[in-house]
This record gives C-alpha cells, sequence and structure tokens, in this order.
C-alpha cells in the first residue's frame, strides 16, 4: 500500500488535514486506533474560534454547525459575588461557537466516508520509519499487520502516541509546566446559569459554567490534582459549585441529573520540534494547553491548515519552503495561545494560599471589567486570532 500522506489519528487535527488535502488532489490514507464509534462519542472541548467556523465554511461543512451551535460574545465572570459579562465581539468582532469536538469530529468522518476516502478504524500504527526521501508506517489492523509506504507522515495522535516518539529525544526542544490542580467536569441536565460561559474565581478555587445546549450544562471545578473522582457525590459537587458562584447569578444554578463526569489534569506544553525529516506533528502530538482558555482543538486545526499548504506547494508546486517553516510558521500562534491560557489560568484559579497573589489576581479581574483596552487584547485571542496561512495553495 502507498500514499502520498499517511495521517496517524481520525480527531480533528487529522481529518481537517485530510480533508485540506483531498480537496487540493493530495492523496491520503487515515489511521485512527479507536473504532468510530468511540471518536464520535469522545466528549471534548466544546468551543470552536471563528477562524475555525470560517474554515468549515469554507469547505462545505458548516450546515451543523450553524444549525446546532451557538455563538457566544464572550463569556461572564465572577468574582466578589458579582458577575460581569465580557462582550468581545463589540471590541473585535467575530464570535466563539458552542460545538461540541465530537460533533465536528462526527461531521468529517461522515463526510470523507460519503466521499468514499479511506479511513480506518481500529488501525493501530505501531511504528514509524522517518527516512531522509520517504517514510513508511507499521499498522495492525483486523488481526494483519502490513507496511504503508508514504512520502510524508502526519501525526495526530497525541502527547503518547507513536508519532512524538519518532523525533530522536535529542533532537526534540519541549517545554512543560504541570499545574496543582485538575478540573472535575461534569455534564449534566440542567438549565445553563448563563447565556454564555462563566469563569467564578472564588477562594476555593475555580469554577466553570458552560453549555451544551438548553437543557445540557457542561460545568467544572477546581481540585487538587491527586482528587479520586470517587470522593465527589453529586450532592457535594452541587454544593461546592453554587458554593463558588454566589453572587448575581447563584440564584440560576440548577441542580439535575449528572450523566457523565471527569477528571481533567492541568498542564502546558510545547514541543517546538514539529517536523524531522518525513515527520510532522500536529494537534495534542505538539502542545497541549489548560482547559482554562479552550485553545486546543483550533490550535490544532490551525496546524492542519499549514500543512495542507506546505504539503499542496511541495507536490502542486515542487515549493519545499512552506514544509522547511513549518514548525516556525505554527509557533507564534501557538505561544500566543499558551500565554493566553495561562493568563486566564493563574488569575482565575487559587493556585496558592499567598494573599498577596490573591488580590493580584483579583486587580487583573477588575482591570478586564474597568478597561476597554485590557478586554480588546483578551477578546482578539479568545474569539480567535487569523491562522497563520491559508490551506490552498496557489502558485505564485
Amino acid at each position: 500500500m502507498r500514499t502520498k500522506v499517511a495521517i496517524i489519528g481520525a480527531g480533528p487535527a487529522g481529518l481537517t488535514l485530510a480533508k485540506l488535502l483531498d480537496l487540493q488532489g493530495v492523496d491520503c490514507i487515515v489511521f485512527e486506533q479507536r473504532s468510530r464509534d468511540y471518536v464520535e462519542q469522545r466528549t471534548r472541548a466544546g468551543i470552536l474560534e471563528q477562524p475555525t467556523v470560517d474554515l468549515m465554511a469554507e469547505v462545505g461543512l458548516v450546515d451543523r454547525i450553524h444549525a446546532e451551535g451557538i455563538k457566544h460574545d464572550g463569556f461572564y465572570v465572577t468574582f466578589d459575588e458579582a458577575t460581569h459579562h465580557l462582550d468581545f465581539n463589540a471590541l473585535v468582532g467575530g464570535h466563539a461557537t458552542v460545538y461540541a469536538q465530537q460533533e465536528l469530529v462526527k461531521d468529517l468522518v461522515s463526510d470523507r466516508l460519503a466521499n468514499g476516502l479511506p479511513l480506518m478504524f481500529e488501525a493501530d500504527v505501531t511504528a514509524i520509519e522517518n527516512r531522509v526521501d520517504g517514510a513508511s508506517v507499521t499498522v495492525r489492523h483486523e488481526g494483519r499487520t502490513f507496511e504503508v509506504e508514504a512520502d510524508f507522515v502526519a501525526c495526530c495522535d497525541g502527547y503518547h502516541g507513536v508519532g512524538r516518539a519518532a523525533i530522536p529525544a535529542e533532537s526534540r526542544t519541549e517545554i512543560e509546566q504541570t499545574y496543582p490542580v485538575a478540573w472535575l467536569g461534569i455534564l449534566a441536565r440542567t438549565t445553563p446559569v448563563t447565556p454564555e460561559g462563566m469563569y467564578c474565581a472564588h477562594e476555593n478555587g475555580l469554577s466553570v459554567h458552560s453549555m451544551r445546549g438548553a437543557r445540557i450544562t457542561r460545568q467544572y471545578l477546581q481540585v487538587p490534582a491527586d482528587t479520586d473522582l470517587a470522593d465527589w457525590s453529586d450532592n457535594r459537587i452541587w454544593d461546592e459549585l453554587a458554593v463558588r458562584s454566589a453572587g448575581a447569578s447563584a440564584d440560576g444554578l440548577e441542580r439535575g441529573e449528572i450523566f457523565d463526569r471527569s477528571m481533567a489534569p492541568l498542564r502546558s506544553y510545547v514541543n517546538e520540534t514539529m517536523q524531522h525529516r518525513r515527520v510532522f506533528l500536529l494537534g495534542d502530538a505538539a502542545h497541549i494547553v489548560p482547559p482554562t482558555g479552550a485553545k486546543g482543538l483550533n490550535l490544532a486545526v490551525s496546524d492542519a491548515t499549514v500543512l495542507a499548504h506546505g504539503l499542496a506547494a511541495h507536490f502542486l508546486g515542487n515549493d519545499r519552503r512552506w514544509l522547511d517553516d513549518y514548525s516556525a510558521t505554527c509557533l507564534p500562534r501557538i505561544w500566543q495561545a499558551q500565554l493566553f491560557s495561562a493568563t486566564l489560568t493563574a488569575t482565575l484559579h487559587r493556585l496558592t494560599d499567598d494573599p498577596l497573589q490573591w488580590r493580584l489576581n483579583r486587580a487583573r479581574l477588575q482591570s478586564w471589567v474597568t478597561s476597554e483596552a485590557q478586554r480588546r487584547a483578551l477578546g482578539e485571542v479568545y474569539l480567535g486570532l487569523p491562522f497563520p496561512v491559508g490551506w490552498q495553495y496557489a502558485a505564485s
């Protein structure tokens, strides 16, 4: 078996890259370790930036986003028992759209299969041979093992995937910070507290209130990183959410059935070596952001646009410059998203018992509320910085 591009991972990065390559006539095969049902049901982030929605409109996959997504102009922030709305749309234009990652994955999977394009589920890529003149991947699927020759391999298989390991450790420039907290997340059959997402900065720690529809909410509690989920009953979760959201929105917190719960550790990670020979890293294989800023999915899509442009330039225009500059092109936007996520994480969480730090955080929150310049700077990143390059290659 042979293809121009072997794509490992059927998440937003891999599936978006495949769509963009197919539209430019560059053949590829997508290999996904999990089943179709798993990737289409896996609960993940739920905020699409404006550039992500615009891209899906360009490639004809925006109908369900427009029909089922919920547009937000900004978000609410509660501190000192008062709730404030930060309206970013009024300052910078654009929206954030609530549309769960698994729904975007469903759209991309259905489109690919409807077009008869190769997408192999339960296909485990166990090894990558990364040569100067080409590459190959070893795939285990339906009880047999086979090799696939490719010009390039796009690794969208996460931090623990085989892709990151294909770049020698001594060649990787990796920066990482682990936070001492995690998010205890729930999905509940309740009415949202506010018409847009709300962050509540409280002495007990952060709580987050977002939505997945008119009667489904996604809510989070900051907890210690070593928390046992079994120690948190439904009543304990609701009690603590009520305490941390006390103030203007306290009366609106409705209790209801919790039908999903999870724990998400908070960490920041960037591998600045996003390419080596014929292997390229996208999404969580190259960078991880705390969930505070909802940037992970959108960074993955941004990576895919850059790589799609570079691969098309190589195959259609015999131009390697964009591929050679892939990491350098992606990294500035990645670091802006990291800065935004780190700023929100440090400001909204209670990470230490230091009274000075708590007061500094409140002062920063107050500046967000009172300063248009501060809100504009936040809004530019929250609603989405432009992607570094357009996905289509046009010969100059």
